[in-house]
């Protein structure tokens, strides 16, 4: 009979990563396609490995509220900037409690709520991003100094601090009121890689050099003595210091500019598309805003889908590729799709009842045996399959969302959040 429930149990293994592999990889959506809504409900139903390259330039907790002027082609889009606990789904933070626990301490490390408030609200959008990018992928955070060293925190949590590649800084010109401290005039990037098999195209973003470049002569290894540093045909790779003149001055890009308040130029994302993808990749923002990183795969021969909460993003992609219609001879405006619905996963298969014997077994190993509520040691045949994320309020059946509490705590915790069951067991 114990031979024949293991030979069952493989069985079911096998037809479960058979229904995974066909899809595995593949997006579930189409080319240039925009999509309206919550990118974190959007974003936790896009296929695993499905994306090459991420870029975010997302909101920095600057507590600022921001609005495009009237008049301006993107009138209407605005954004609060402003963070509060109550502005976040504290379920989420159960989730990142019991599935990352080195993210739980980063977060809990941040001073003040509205800070707390912030990282919850990216850690558990980053840890989506992470899951839709191949292995092959790279990943771009823009953000400024408010909160860049958090985030770095954050993201060598659901990275690995071995995966981190550049922390780049974009400086940019521009009118500053400042009295009582310098100008502040630079933003942060930072690169992550998702392995080590990593894509970086040096050549297709180097520079050219100045015309008075004196090689330098080295005093260490190959170049000892009297050798120099060959010049490369096509210039250097650029330094992590980012201030090229038709990236850094706004001058530079103002016929772009259609009023959106974090516009960003369209040379700083060719420099990253161009470096971190291939022509035919699929490049993914899930911050939108006014689809500058869109409109920049589309001018460099790339796939791309974008999210924003605003639908003005999806009118805003195509009267900017209208714009530049004759730099792309075959584009179209019925080519790109807008979608509010919700896409479905194809890369799951049919997900197993949530209480079946081997997602116990696996979480009783990830769980060392401990309840995740009370943190007593329990034998398996004692211990309960519970979603953290309850059913009524979108928590899947995936192993993803799921955990094992005693009977005592999964009864006091019923189809409530983990921090129910947490001030009751402190009570």
């Amino acid at each position: 009979a114990s031979k024949r429930a293991s030979e069952q149990a493989s069985k079911r293994a096998s037809e479960q990563a058979s229904n995974i592999l066909p899809t595995h990889g593949e997006p579930n959506w189409a080319n240039k396609t925009i999509f309206t809504g919550d990118n974190l409900e959007i974003m936790s139903r896009l296929n695993s490995a499905s994306v090459d390259l991420i870029y975010l330039d997302p909101p920095f907790n600057s507590n600022t509220d921001y609005a495009a002027p009237i008049g301006s082609k993107a009138a209407g889009a605005e954004f609060k900037d402003t963070w509060h606990l109550t502005d976040i789904d504290i379920e989420w933070l159960d989730l990142i409690e019991a599935k990352h626990p080195r993210l739980y301490r980063v977060i809990h490390a941040a001073m003040l709520n509205s800070d707390k408030s912030y990282l919850i609200y990216m850690a558990i959008r980053l840890i989506e991003m992470h899951r839709i990018l191949k292995d092959t992928g790279s990943f771009y955070l823009h953000c400024d100094p408010t909160m860049s060293h958090y985030l770095k925190l954050i993201m060598d949590a659901i990275f690995g601090r071995k995966n981190f590649r550049n922390e780049i800084v974009w400086c940019y010109t521009g009118p500053s009121g400042a009295k009582k401290h310098f100008p502040r005039k630079h933003d942060i990037i930072l690169y992550y890689a998702v392995s080590s098999e990593f894509v970086f195209n040096g050549d297709a973003v180097r520079k050219a050099y100045k015309a008075e470049f004196t090689p330098a002569r080295g005093v260490h290894g190959a170049h000892k003595g009297t050798a120099s540093i060959d010049r490369h045909k096509l210039g250097g790779i650029p330094t992590d210091w980012w201030n090229d003149g038709n990236i850094s001055n706004v001058s530079a890009w103002m016929s772009e500019r259609v009023g959106y308040p974090t516009q960003k130029p369209v040379a700083l994302l060719e420099r990253i598309i161009k470096a971190s993808s291939n022509e035919g990749d699929v490049v993914f923002d899930p911050f939108c805003g006014c689809a500058t990183t869109c409109v920049a795969a589309e001018l460099f021969a790339r796939q791309w889908v974008g999210i924003d909460i605003s639908p003005l993003a999806g009118e805003l992609v195509v009267d900017r590729l209208q714009a530049v219609k004759d730099r792309l001879p075959l584009f179209k405006e019925g080519d790109i799709t807008h979608r509010t619905d919700l896409p479905q996963r194809t890369d799951l298969g049919k997900i197993p009842k949530y209480n079946i014997p081997e997602n116990k077994a696996k979480l009783y190993g990830d769980q060392g045996g401990y309840c995740n509520g009370c943190r007593e040691h329990f034998k398996k045949v004692n211990l309960t399959v519970d979603h953290i994320i309850a059913t009524s309020k979108g928590g899947t059946d995936h192993i993803d969302n799921l955990q094992l509490l005693c009977g005592r705590c999964n009864s006091i915790k019923g189809d409530r959040g983990m921090e129910h069951l947490l001030a009751a067991l402190n009570a």
